[in-house]
């Protein structure tokens, strides 16, 4: 069976494929269906993101897709970035200035907690569709840390532990992030759909 990853963010597809075990299928991402144009992440939601990019890759490509939407809910900010993470300060949309902008906004707060969400949808190639959803808590610091990872990687801390994302072993954050708790109850839950 085809099952398509609906991203063509090149960090996330490693460490979506790093996290889960695809045994069995065939699988592919939007990078090999260049001809489908990028979808308009236009959600109010997290979940609106993750299931518009799955049922139209599952529609157009003809195969069962799998897409998610990831967000940082900072709880001084009331939630934001949340659903919009990827381009809080504004276009062209860089993760430094995104780091910059929520360092910025968090300068005078003293509280710092926060939590990283990921939304996971599956559709059938007819546009049926079903999410899960991971969450990570933790904090934000006062200044970059690391350089693995990617987005607010180099910020956040997550509970538990004294090392942001970016500065934990990859085999570490794959298992605790919350992608990689989202991918799990997908292998719990959908595992059997997924054969």
């Amino acid at each position: 069976m085809k099952l398509i990853i609906a991203t063509r963010n090149e960090y996330k597809l490693q460490e979506i494929k790093a996290i889960f075990d695809f045994q069995g299928l065939e699988v592919l991402s939007a990078f090999d269906f260049p001809e489908i144009p990028d979808v308009v992440e236009d959600g109010d939601t997290l979940e609106a993101n993750a299931i518009k990019k799955a049922v139209t890759l599952a529609k157009s490509t003809g195969c069962w897709a799998l897409a998610d939407d990831s967000g940082l809910e900072v709880h001084a900010l009331g939630g934001a970035p949340g659903v919009y993470s990827a381009r809080y300060a504004g276009e062209p949309c860089s993760y430094s200035n995104n780091n910059d902008k929520l360092l910025r906004e968090l300068a005078d707060e003293s509280d710092r907690t926060a939590q990283f969400r990921t939304v996971i949808a599956l559709s059938d190639p007819e546009g049926n569709s079903q999410t899960l959803e991971g969450v990570c808590a933790g904090t934000i610091i006062k200044e970059l840390h690391g350089t693995n990872g990617f987005g607010y990687d180099p910020l956040f801390v997550p509970e538990g532990y004294i090392e942001t994302f970016a500065e934990l072993d990859s085999e570490v954050k794959n298992r605790i992030s919350h992608r990689a708790r989202a991918l799990q109850k997908v292998q719990a839950f959908w595992s059997e759909l997924l054969k």
